[in-house]
């Protein structure tokens, strides 16, 4: 007889999974990926900051009724093209002397040299409210536009001329701007203006002139009686240049006042121009302190989405 061979396959052993590689094991952070996504997101605040929009915060009362020390605005960066004073580049050496050891900086940020001109430039329109770059510094301005290039202007006894013609002017009336943190009332300033109302609260009294430029944009303007910048020129403003001017007329450096006196100079190169305020976000009221209980007293009410832009007119 033949013997049948039958083929038997012996039972195999369970498999074990395979032993992790220590990478797998233990996996840490991708620091390269890390640094290079938080670099992207910084490159695209600064572009976003460059070329479209930026905030901006009140530090001064040359704009008064219209703008308090504390508001916080948004800049429209790309109303008037773009210029040198664009960019938006941090100083990390300006930004630690500011921010830790609070010394007196000028700006948290690095200038481009001076180039002339714009990209995709256009004039602003009277009665825009501009940021400014004062020639030869490196630190922003908040003013109105009153003169545009060909414009023959003059202030005479606080009323401005353009072109031989008065801007309109309504008659004084009175605001009542509440006193807080940021809104002081200096004496010195405005002598005679801090007033008590009702429940002891206390404000400062201060008398407006509204008035209306030839597009019929009209705002009101602080009127305080005779200061240094009530009688200037006759000046012709030259092209891309405007002539501008802070509301609270007797309390602001601007083209009527020369660079060494804190000015502007004159006309300003429109290059100079960082761009056009659109609206208020917010406004600190320089009350209350790092406690959070005094959240409340932080802020202003009823000042976000306040638009800048006049009334009336085109």
């Amino acid at each position: 007889m033949s013997e049948q061979y039958a083929l038997h396959s012996e039972p195999e052993a369970a498999s074990e999974p395979d032993a992790a590689t220590p990478s797998e094991a233990k996996r840490g952070t991708d620091w390269k990926a890390e640094l290079k996504g938080i670099a992207w997101l910084v490159l695209a605040v600064l572009g976003f900051h460059s070329f479209i929009a930026k905030p901006f915060y009140i530090p001064s009362e040359s704009m008064l009724p219209g703008l308090l020390v504390g508001d916080q605005l948004v800049v429209n960066k790309f109303a008037y093209g773009w210029s040198f004073v664009s960019p938006t580049i941090p100083n990390p050496v300006a930004i630690v002397r500011g921010a830790v050891f609070h010394q007196q900086v000028e700006s948290w940020g690095f200038q481009l040299p001076h180039m002339g001109g714009r990209l995709f430039g256009t004039l602003p329109k009277r009665g825009d409210v501009v940021i400014v770059t004062p020639p030869g510094r490196n630190t922003d301005y908040i003013k109105r536009v009153i003169g545009l290039p060909g414009d023959r202007l003059q202030v005479i006894g606080g009323v401005v001329m353009l072109n031989g013609v008065a801007v309109t002017r309504g008659p004084v009336h009175d605001t009542l701007i509440p006193v807080d943190g940021n809104t002081l009332c200096n004496p010195g300033d405005y002598p005679g203006a801090l007033v008590t109302g009702a429940g002891g609260k206390q404000y400062c009294k201060l008398p407006l002139v509204t008035e209306t430029l030839p597009n019929g944009r009209s705002y009101d303007t602080v009127e305080l009686g005779y200061s240094e910048g009530d009688n200037y020129g006759p000046v012709t403003i030259p092209a891309n240049h405007v002539f501008v001017m802070g509301d609270n007329r007797d309390r602001s450096a601007d083209s009527r006042f020369s660079l060494e006196d804190q000015g502007l100079g004159g006309p300003v190169p429109w290059e100079y121009l960082g761009g056009r305020a659109e609206f208020i976000t917010f406004s600190k009221s320089g009350n209350g302190s790092w406690n959070p209980l005094t959240i409340g007293a932080w802020f202003r009410g009823g000042r976000a989405g306040t638009s800048l832009h006049p009334s009336g007119g085109k």
